[in-house]
């Protein structure tokens, strides 16, 4: 983004050229999609229900790596007990995107970035925000059972335990958009619940293996995973961008 004067990472064109920065010297670099050599992996029976989509969103990995891992073609399909391979559990990979907090570049553009994504309401106040490796989803820091709260209106389509990602609400909102809240410790809705912005749906957990209060929230549209910090959010009357009440 500093690099070609973006502020606001939303608004690409279509065709527009951007300049790739080549540095010796790394900082925070994003590790995306290592080698399936790399990787731990483990068996997965499939169930009734599983898509290669599903499996590979609920591990944290793209579907193309997953066909990549167990070199699947593009039109391979799955069936109830088939056993296929998937990273072994761990906790999500996350690479920071403050620039500020990492000690690196603090130039106008960056520190304006940083300032806008903390600058926006996310379902918790926001200490720390990590994109995670591999998928398009995001790692917010707060505090041990800060209060989550959604961020449009919709109903709740699952609520309840869900892999590595502790026990996760997803919201289903208008425009095919999904909103999954992860890490909690303890949730407060049921399925069929109908959401209002800022509605509580839990509290926030401790992650078991960073030891850190973490949410991981994503955004899915048509089941495809979007920038969560681009999509919609609905205004709340009478409150702040972060409010902690």
């Amino acid at each position: 983004m500093r690099a070609n004067g973006i502020t606001d990472p939303s608004r690409l064109r279509v065709s527009q050229r951007l300049v790739i920065p080549v540095s010796d010297t790394p900082s925070s670099p994003v590790q995306v999609n290592a080698p399936a050599a790399s990787l731990i992996l483990t068996d997965y029976r499939v169930v009734r229900g599983d898509t290669l989509f599903s499996i590979a969103r609920s591990h944290g990995i793209t579907l193309h790596r997953l066909q990549e891992i167990n070199r699947f073609s593009s039109d391979h399909s799955l069936r109830a007990g088939d056993v296929i391979k998937v990273p072994a559990p761990n906790t999500p990979s996350v690479t920071i995107v403050n620039p500020t907090s990492a000690g690196g570049n603090t130039s106008a553009a960056g520190t304006r970035a940083s300032s806008g994504l903390y600058a926006m309401r996310w379902p918790i106040h926001p200490k720390e925000i990590s994109y995670m490796t591999g998928q398009m989803g995001v790692v917010v820091e707060g505090d041990r059972l800060e209060i989550v709260r959604s961020l449009t209106q919709g109903n709740v389509v699952s609520a309840g335990p869900w892999r590595k990602f502790g026990r996760v609400v997803i919201v289903e909102t208008s425009g095919g958009y999904y909103y999954m809240y992860g890490g909690c410790e303890s949730i407060s809705v049921n399925v069929g619940d109908r959401i209002t912005p800022g509605m509580e749906l839990g509290r926030l957990g401790v992650n078991a293996v960073s030891e850190k209060p973490q949410l991981f929230f994503m955004v899915f549209r048509n089941e495809v995973p979007i920038d969560p910090a681009s999509a919609p959010r609905a205004g709340i009357a009478g409150s702040g961008n972060n409010s902690r009440s």
